[in-house]
């Protein structure tokens, strides 16, 4: 069965509560536009809800057309642990998704793979569909140490995870180099390591399980070179940092994975 690609926008620390349900609703009224492609939007925190409302995530009486993300979220269900959400919050607030171990969290605050895979079992638990995030750093590509890094970043950030769970998982790489940059991996570059994360799930579960899984691409996507990374075999779509603060560009990005 083919997968079906999933085109996700990080917007990261920006926008205020106008501009965000604005550009919400904006992607909202154009989502025909990428119709087959999954479109998940995901807001600074404390817009959640705002954006929630604004594409009508919150209403179970009509399926929202736009899938509600966020950017992180605590491995634990409550407790002392000051500036963090739960699982159970997101999911209260109307989330499907949320991102885990994104290069910045990784780089800025130290996340580990550990860490990351405590809050993906804990996203799952919850229901929420993790986008986890692996790439290497400019360094480690020009060391050609690229596979190994994010070979350990697969199995890390995976780890203890059922084939039933891996199932459920969208794994997002992102070469750090690339992100926010303007410099793109090249098709080719972005497929060789795509086929191995794929060749990697394969091992943590099954090729049935792992053909089912879906890897998107993250790194200066833009809707000019949106085309030539879904024309790749093993890219299902993308993770749109600066991109996806614009509807009408970011509804081209998606609509080029349809």
């Amino acid at each position: 069965m083919p997968r079906t690609s999933i085109v996700a926008g990080n917007w990261k620390m920006n926008l205020d509560r106008e501009a965000a349900i604005a550009l919400a609703k904006a992607v909202d009224a154009g989502r025909g536009q990428a119709e087959g492609v999954d479109v998940v939007l995901c807001p600074p925190s404390v817009y959640v809800e705002a954006v929630g409302t604004a594409i009508g995530s919150r209403d179970p009486s009509q399926p929202a057309s736009v899938g509600l993300g966020a950017q992180n979220m605590w491995d634990q269900p409550s407790g002392a642990f000051t500036g963090e959400v739960s699982a159970a919050m997101l999911v209260d607030m109307g989330c499907g998704y949320v991102i885990l171990g994104h290069s910045e969290r990784r780089v800025l605050l130290g996340e580990t793979d550990d860490l990351v895979a405590s809050k993906v079992k804990a996203a799952l638990a919850a229901g929420l569909t993790p986008i986890v995030c692996v790439g290497e750093q400019l360094a480690e590509r020009e060391a050609g140490q690229t596979h190994q890094v994010v070979s350990t970043q697969v199995r890390g950030s995976l780890a203890g995870l059922s084939a039933d769970q891996l199932a459920k998982v969208v794994v997002a790489y992102e070469p750090v180099w690339a992100i926010g940059t303007g410099k793109v991996a090249t098709p080719e570059q972005a497929q060789d390591v795509h086929a191995l994360i794929r060749s990697l799930l394969a091992e943590l579960a099954s090729p049935e399980v792992a053909a089912g899984i879906r890897i998107q691409y993250g790194g200066s996507v833009k809707a000019g070179n949106a085309a030539e990374l879904a024309a790749q075999p093993d890219i299902d779509g993308a993770l749109v940092g600066g991109a996806s603060l614009e509807a009408e560009g970011f509804l081209a990005i998606a609509a080029a994975f349809r």
